[in-house]
């Protein structure tokens, strides 16, 4: 049950019943404050002004078009226009039994599109570092709401497994072969050493540099030679990569990896195709793109770069490849790519050059999820104390040895295993909701103290309102599904928080549009605060008659399902006690 569509299908239709044109918006909102209602209709005043008539009294003609007596107790104008919308507390009551009934929480499907995710992407030939969790565990709660409403969700990890880095990796094995060096067995660990070698050849011998370069080539021409190691190094860093993912209850899997190279073969035919379009231009030697819409201040066009002079190709090349397989091959609805917001500009090219091109269809709708950076304490992007990058799985580790510290110091009940369970729970939980509950457009403070607090809107909290609820029933000894009396909603407690729970799918439909999955840690925080409430105000086990107490158990039961789905879906796994 979306309350909101249905609202804003009824106050929609009754407003082009009052003369308004098809398609005039109703813009239906959840209301800010109780004394305006349940739920605000803001369309009228924009739709008077567009007929030239006064917005009060096309608000009266519409009303007397609008039926809500099924749903609605009150509905009334207030300023000058806005039409405030009031619940009726049995209606809600039933919509809840209906959700209680179901197991997903009567949350409606929508007709199922394909939907490809590019998300996580990390470059091989060395360890995933804190710059890769946002694209990854964003993307993956993204993933699993998609999948909950019912999509067919085709997940890319679309590594960096090919480029300049691999030649730079080549150039340094074959210069330590001449050396003589025996670099047969690598570790992940001697890898990353490794990587920092090859790397300052790179940046300080030009020779080296260009080495690495003709080797780039060779290997995108496929010598057997060069993809022989380059497969040894991927199947090092993959190995990894999904060390971390699983460790984050992350759902990629090696059957999602679709890598740069996994396009190869395409990419000249990706520049012969342009060529015959006439939309390459050779400049300096190397072929590109120039769009009239990407101009700079000074009036000149932005180039895409598709080949380089020496022969070599680029993230857009690539890009364009993977875009026409996932239009042809995978027949996508949505491509929705969650990259670094740096790469707007990026995306925004390659995603209209695609179009214009005719490599993907019109109906294909190509989305570029960006994220900002996380930072340290110093609003500088997050670094070690020494300056350099931080390893992923170190900070994971930390983050659950601070828990199992904070979980000990709490409650000393638990066995060591019990402890090593929760810790885990708690400090993976809080370094991903602590990113998740922030806009994925916006940077944020990396904090160890503030993503392990007790209090406010973090994991810890979330993880304990859960527990709190669903102990209840154990304490009682008492079945869920034993519960006979029907949901009743006489208290205004009850009645918001059953209207907050029933406003499950809502949310989640804003998660699945905007992919952005902060609204769902907002919706949950906020559940969590309203059954506070109702639990301080209206006594559940100690209520004297029991069809109160069975009907207030109802509501604990929608509301402890209805957070152990949210924190799920965002990839948080809960404990029934901490």
């Amino acid at each position: 049950m979306n309350i909101q569509a249905l609202l804003n299908d009824k106050v929609a239709a009754a407003m082009v019943a009052a003369g308004a044109p098809e398609g005039t918006p109703a813009a239906v909102r959840q209301s800010a404050r109780p004394e305006f209602g349940d739920y605000q209709a803001n369309g009228v005043m924009g739709a008077a002004k567009r007929m030239g008539q006064n917005p009060r009294a096309f608000a009266e003609t519409l009303l007397g078009h609008l039926d809500l007596g099924d749903m609605a107790d009150k509905v009334e104008i207030a300023g000058p226009g806005f039409i405030n919308i009031h619940l009726k507390a049995d209606w809600l009551a039933v919509q809840a039994e209906q959700a209680l009934s179901d197991d997903h929480l009567a949350v409606t499907r929508p007709a199922p599109q394909k939907v490809v995710v590019d998300y996580s992407s990390p470059n091989l030939a060395k360890e995933m570092h804190v710059g890769h969790l946002r694209s990854t565990i964003i993307g993956d709660a993204v993933v699993r709401t998609l999948e909950f409403l019912g999509h067919q969700v085709v997940r890319q990890n679309h590594v960096g497994d090919w480029g300049t880095q691999f030649g730079m990796l080549l150039a340094y094995l074959e210069k330590l072969k001449a050396e003589g060096k025996d670099q047969a067995a690598m570790e992940l660990s001697d890898l990353e050493v490794f990587y920092r070698a090859a790397k300052q050849c790179f940046d300080e011998s030009p020779d080296f540099a260009t080495r690495a370069r003709e080797l780039v080539v060779k290997l995108q021409g496929g010598d057997e030679d060069c993809l022989k190691m380059w497969r040894e190094f991927n199947e090092i860093s993959l190995s990894h990569c999904h060390e971390v993912y699983q460790k984050l209850n992350v759902s990629l899997t090696r059957n999602d990896v679709m890598g740069e190279s996994a396009y190869n073969a395409d990419l000249a035919q990706v520049v012969a195709d342009l060529d015959q379009q006439g939309l390459l231009v050779e400049d300096q030697g190397a072929k590109c793109v120039f769009l009239d819409e990407f101009k700079n201040k000074d009036g000149s066009i932005l180039p895409i770069i598709i080949q380089k002079a020496d022969g070599g190709y680029l993230y857009a090349t690539t890009d364009l490849a993977a875009m026409r397989h996932r239009d042809r091959v995978l027949k996508a609805d949505r491509a929705l790519y969650f990259v670094d917001q740096r790469q707007a500009l990026h995306f925004k090219q390659v995603f209209a050059l695609a179009h214009k091109a005719g490599f993907v269809r019109d109906e294909l709708s190509l989305e570029h999820m960006g994220f900002g950076t996380m930072n340290g304490e110093d609003g500088r992007p997050f670094k070690t104390r020494s300056g350099g990058t931080v390893k992923l799985i170190d900070l994971l580790v930390e983050a659950e040895d601070k828990a199992y510290q904070l979980v000990k110091e709490r409650n000393s009940d638990f066995d060591e295993a019990e402890l090593r369970e929760i810790a885990h729970a708690v400090g993976i939980g809080a370094v991903k909701y602590a990113d998740l509950s922030k806009h994925r457009s916006s940077d944020y403070i990396f904090s160890f103290d503030a993503m392990l607090s007790f209090e406010g809107n973090t994991a810890p909290y979330m993880l304990y309102a859960y527990t709190r609820v669903a102990s209840i029933f154990r304490k009682a000894g008492i079945e869920a599904q034993s519960l006979a009396a029907p949901l009743v909603l006489a208290e205004p407690q009850e009645k918001a928080l059953a209207q907050k729970l029933l406003q499950f799918e809502e949310t989640i439909d804003s998660v699945v549009r905007e992919g952005a999955p902060h609204y769902l840690c907002l919706y949950l925080f906020e559940l969590a605060g309203l059954f506070s409430g109702f639990y301080e105000a209206c006594p559940i086990l100690s209520a004297e008659d029991q069809g109160v107490r069975d009907s207030r158990l109802k509501l604990a039961h929608l509301t402890a399902r209805t957070l152990k789905l949210g924190l799920d879906l965002l990839g948080i796994k809960t404990l029934e006690r901490m």
